[in-house]
């Protein structure tokens, strides 16, 4: 069965030219090997005060050639209510960029986390948590609101964070880099598998 309405990802972070666009375009390149179609899955990412337009930081373009992404054509772009309502599963940097988008979207909390809590959650429920039969977005769906249950048995501590490199040397960034592949592969390799992904998003 093939998904019938797009699942949406959305990375979010101050800027967009660091963090949130290394998730996003390091997301994408996992993607584009563990699933058939891409077209199932649409990943973005936006800032909570975007520098409109930009490319990514320089620094941070570096340690995503390393991590298998491109960010070439990236352009930052402001979060904005239309985007936060839009997405099926939001991916926050920090518990503050979480609260921002909340205090847009206060009825998005159910689908909205910390990408370090996310990656936590996933790991806690296993890959053998029971979801309803259906169209693979939906099922996609309902993991979502599985993880947002399962929140109450993690605690919420300053480790969720993954700390802003702009204007660090280049080892913050590739530290960062590393944490945020660490945590977004993993939590986009079982919502591929639910949309239809190969083996390989195991892996």
């Amino acid at each position: 069965m093939v998904a019938t309405v797009p699942f949406t990802v959305l990375v979010v972070c101050t800027g967009n030219i660091c963090r949130s666009p290394l998730a996003e375009r390091v997301g994408q390149a996992h993607l584009s090997r563990v699933l058939p179609d891409p077209t199932v899955l649409r990943l973005d990412s936006a800032g909570t005060r975007a520098v409109v337009g930009s490319g990514m930081d320089p620094a941070s373009a570096r340690v995503l050639r390393v991590l298998g992404g491109d960010p070439a054509d990236f352009r930052a772009q402001q979060l904005t209510d239309g985007i936060v309502g839009s997405a099926d599963l939001t991916l926050t940097m920090t518990r503050y960029h979480r609260q921002n988008v909340l205090a847009r979207a206060p009825r998005a909390l159910s689908r909205t986390f910390t990408l370090v809590e996310a990656a936590s959650l996933i790991d806690l429920l296993g890959p053998d948590v029971k979801l309803p039969d259906g169209d693979p977005a939906d099922r996609a769906r309902a993991l979502v609101k599985r993880m947002a249950k399962a929140r109450a048995l993690r605690p919420s501590s300053a480790a969720d964070d993954v700390v802003d490199p702009i204007g660090q040397p280049d080892e913050v960034h590739a530290a960062v880099g590393e944490t945020i592949a660490a945590a977004t592969r993993p939590v986009l390799g079982r919502f591929a598998a639910l949309l239809g992904a190969t083996a390989d998003s195991r892996t």
